[in-house]
């Protein structure tokens, strides 16, 4: 497993093609390398208003699809801007973030590794430890609908789930504001791929999520010379992801049109939009599951500070059937069970026994 992560630095995506369950042509290094990769200094990625959805009737809903909808089959990846949720609160989520893994000690951490539950692999992931592929410089924490008492369930025990008292009462009011987004952008997606608005509107409807607290440490000069990126290229598996933009850079986007990247940094407050793997699938691939990857910032003077997100990847139940929507012609993929979809791509991360056969 050693040797496959230090291989893993000099990788390219294709020799993992075999658990890929949707079509992914493009080829790239796992990790940056200085000198090969070429940068798309043009291309902006489009800031989307969903304001217009909330508060533009029918003319700002469908303003909202088509902007949206253009952006997504484009580059997979948007901005949101407008959505309502306070910036102060993403503010205080980087200082929960850096208070769990700064002030939890290490051993209280490991008591909570990272197990399968359904479809996702939920709990801590020490240094290095987020894929047996490459030696990423991240330690996350992946916390799904199970891990928040949402519903004031009497058998809810946050001890399960949680080191210490307070982290889940905070990210569950961020979880609860990014759940309200969930329809609006699905229903416009559909809106604009000329479906039924309201197709997944149950299957959305109190739907399984990752929401996935990440700390990039500083960087040292031994991480530098390793070569090693912080988070190595990939593509989501979900339907789409919400991740609210980061004091400290480094998200890079692949633009699959000519194969350059593109530095993604918008301002504070902003959500950064991408869908995923299912997203691909459903959409009969008019919608792509976009490659991104986590590098150095390109300001020299952030190595010494910590990288904070907390992305949310947005999935359905584990039994929900994956299937081609009516509106994108004959189909290319057959139905599937999401939790078989979602465990083959997610085998070449953990290891060919975490697929579910």
């Amino acid at each position: 497993m050693e040797n496959d992560k230090k291989h893993g630095i000099d990788a390219i995506n294709q020799e993992f093609s075999k658990y890929e369950q949707v079509k992914k042509d493009q080829a790239y290094h796992l990790v940056e390398k200085e000198g090969e990769d070429r940068f798309d200094e043009e291309y902006e990625i489009k800031t989307c208003d969903i304001g217009n959805f909330f508060n533009g009737g029918k003319k700002g809903k469908a303003q909202f699809a088509r902007e949206l909808g253009e952006a997504m089959e484009g580059i997979g990846f948007v901005v949101l801007k407008g959505h309502g949720i306070d910036p102060a609160i993403y503010e205080q989520a980087e200082a929960k973030v850096v208070e769990l893994f700064e002030k939890i000690p290490l051993e209280e951490r490991m008591k909570y590794l990272a197990q399968r539950q359904g479809s996702v692999n939920q709990g801590y992931f020490p240094m290095n430890e987020t894929t047996i592929i490459h030696p990423d410089l991240v330690e996350g924490w992946v916390f799904c609908r199970r891990a928040f008492n949402l519903n004031n369930d009497p058998g809810y025990r946050e001890e399960k789930f949680w080191p210490a008292g307070g982290f889940e009462a905070f990210f569950r009011k961020i979880v609860l504001e990014h759940e309200k987004l969930f329809l609006p952008i699905m229903q416009s997606i559909l809106q604009y791929l000329g479906c039924d608005p309201h197709l997944y509107d149950q299957k959305l409807t109190v739907t399984n999520f990752g929401f996935r607290l990440n700390y990039y440490p500083p960087l040292k000069e031994e991480d530098i010379a390793l070569g090693a990126g912080r988070m190595l290229g990939h593509e989501d598996v979900d339907l789409f992801t919400l991740l609210p933009s980061q004091s400290v850079d480094g998200l890079q986007v692949l633009n699959r049109e000519n194969m350059k990247w593109i530095r993604l940094n918008p301002p504070e407050g902003t959500i950064i939009l991408n869908t995923g793997d299912y997203m691909q699938r459903i959409t009969n691939d008019r919608l792509p599951s976009t490659t991104h990857r986590v590098s150095k910032p390109k300001n020299k003077q952030l190595y010494g500070k910590p990288r904070i997100t907390f992305p949310m990847a947005v999935y359905v139940w584990e039994k929900e059937i994956l299937e081609v929507l009516p509106c994108c012609g004959i189909p290319k993929y057959e139905p599937i069970e999401a939790e078989t979809f979602h465990t083959r791509i997610t085998s070449k991360y953990y290891g060919d026994e975490y697929a579910e056969k």
